[in-house]
């Protein structure tokens, strides 16, 4: 059914199993779609998102969606001439957009958390619940896992790492720790790198600082931050006027990159003024912050930390 291509239009099945799509309603809602419109999932994982904006739009819109792990072609099915499924990063919106020959777009949504098939598959080493390989890899064709990084980052960068994309106090202690282990046997496996960080764990905290240190490892693994503010400049210079920018984050890092974003156009949220002292974004922010209902929450425990934020292009 699905060639190792990339133009190939398709209808597709939402994979409970593979991830349970979070503020579904809200989310597409926000983009306030035109049945006609072109719009952009950039990040497809089980199809749920995909699933629910196609079937809304009317014959003659498109919906392009994005996901660089093979694992989210599963959820692939029969042809639908209004879908494009893209297997590459989403940092590389405009130059597929340009591919296919679109100049602009209706709208964007994007969410951001890691599907849960990532955390439940043992092999791919995301989870400090498994004992498997230290990979991390969305893309599993390219660039170096988690064990790679272990290995061969020096100890100040891994502190850094910790401490920025992990906002571990510790995290010198950590990294100082990793260089000593290493030097006597590999890190190859989340069983090792357990045995390495534990002890630098209160246990009251030791889960919720694990989380986080896996968090990590993984943003460095996938330059989640790079790719995150490449795609949404992307979308910023793509949006048509009134288009919808619609972003499901997890974590405060890439909040704060969507929030400045949408308040002044850049990843720093640095402000520009005309000569009059008008405030020049190319974003009007729509409605105010969102987050999931007691009942989702309670229903998907990992849709907790999401957060959804909306923005109109000016």
């Amino acid at each position: 059914m699905y060639k190792d291509t990339i133009n190939q239009t398709t209808d597709i099945k939402t994979c409970e199993g593979y991830h349970v799509p979070v503020l579904l309603d809200e989310s597409i809602s926000g983009l306030e779609l035109k049945p006609g419109g072109v719009y952009v999932d950039v990040t497809f994982g089980g199809g749920g998102h995909s699933r629910e904006i196609l079937s809304r739009l009317s014959a003659d819109a498109h919906l392009y969606s994005f996901d660089q792990d093979a694992d989210a072609e599963q959820n692939i099915g029969e042809p639908d001439e209004r879908f494009t499924f893209v297997r590459s990063n989403f940092r590389y919106l405009k130059n597929w957009m340009r591919y296919y020959g679109v100049e602009h777009i209706d709208g964007l949504l994007a969410d951001l958390g890691v599907s849960s098939h990532h955390f439940d598959d043992a092999e791919r080493g995301f989870s400090f619940r498994f004992d498997a390989p230290l990979d991390m890899r969305m893309n599993k064709r390219a660039g170096l896992t988690a064990a790679d990084i272990l290995a061969t980052y020096d100890e100040e960068r891994l502190a850094d790492i910790f401490y920025i994309y992990g906002e571990m106090k510790n995290s010198r202690r950590i990294a100082a720790a990793v260089a000593k282990a290493r030097q006597q046997n590999e890190i190859k496996t989340t069983k090792d790198f357990l045995a390495v960080v534990e002890p630098m764990f209160k246990r009251e905290r030791e889960k919720k600082d694990m989380a986080r240190l896996f968090q990590a490892l993984r943003i460095e693994v996938n330059h989640e931050m790079d790719a995150l503010k490449e795609m949404l400049a992307a979308a910023t210079e793509m949006l048509a006027p009134g288009g919808r920018l619609s972003v499901i984050t997890y974590h405060s890092l890439e909040d704060r990159i969507v929030k400045n974003f949408m308040k002044a156009g850049n990843a720093e949220g640095k402000i520009e003024q005309d000569f009059f002292g008008r405030i020049n974004t190319p974003y009007k922010t729509v409605g105010k912050l969102i987050i999931p209902s007691k009942e989702e929450q309670e229903r998907n425990p990992r849709s907790r930390s999401a957060k959804l934020r909306v923005a109109a292009k000016i």
